[in-house]
This record gives C-alpha cells, sequence and structure tokens, in this order.
C-alpha cells in the first residue's frame, strides 16, 4: 500500500527575502531582541510606525527597508549607534564591497578609506 505524497503549499519553495541584506536584518533584529535590548512590543510599536508612513508601498516590496528604519531608529533610542555611525559604517561596507574582487567574500577591512 503506498503512502499518498505529501505536497507542499503553494510559494513555499520561493525565498523567504528578496535580498540577502534583508535576511541578515532580519536576523540581526531576532539577535538583538535575545540579547534583551528590546522587547517585542517595543518591536513591533516601531516596525508599525515605519510602515505607517506616508510614501509606504502599497504591495509591500519596501517592507525591509521599514524594517531596516525600525532597527536603526531603535538603535538610536537605545543609544547603541546613532544615525550618523550607522551611516559612516553602511558606507564602509559599501566601499569595501567595491572594492573587493568579484567572487571574494566582501570585508569591512578591504574598504580603502578606513583608517589603519
Amino acid at each position: 500500500m503506498s503512502r499518498p505524497e505529501a505536497k507542499l503549499p503553494a510559494g513555499f519553495d520561493e525565498p523567504v527575502f528578496a535580498e540577502p541584506w534583508q535576511a541578515e536584518a532580519f536576523a540581526l533584529t531576532v539577535a538583538l531582541h535575545g540579547k534583551g535590548l528590546f522587547s517585542w512590543s517595543e518591536w513591533a510599536e516601531a516596525l508599525s510606525a515605519e510602515v505607517k508612513q506616508p510614501g509606504a508601498a502599497p504591495d509591500g516590496h519596501d517592507y525591509y527597508e521599514h524594517w531596516l528604519a525600525a532597527l536603526e531608529k531603535l538603535l538610536a533610542a537605545k543609544s547603541v549607534a546613532g544615525k550618523g555611525e550607522v551611516d559612516e559604517l553602511a558606507a564602509a561596507w559599501e566601499r569595501a564591497a567595491r572594492a573587493t574582487p568579484h567572487g571574494k567574500p566582501v570585508l569591512l577591512e578591504n574598504d580603502p578609506g578606513a583608517s589603519r
């Protein structure tokens, strides 16, 4: 007697995140919550405030941009990292990515603008 084949729901095999940075922002948020930096209710409030901003895409394609903005604001509110620090680090990663040969891992130490 054969068993019926189990079928996955439609869309189950599609990627959860459209870009790697989205998965990283998600994981960072979960890790910071796990370290006790903020509660889930604080996170939900911060994310909700961002998603409700005027100009948010009706189809939600900018959801993780709002996610990242909420995380940055929580980091500033908790005095972990201010906007300037976050922007400076993001720029360093962008420079490092541009300076890294194709196929090699992007490392922050590849930033040609880093003070050594």
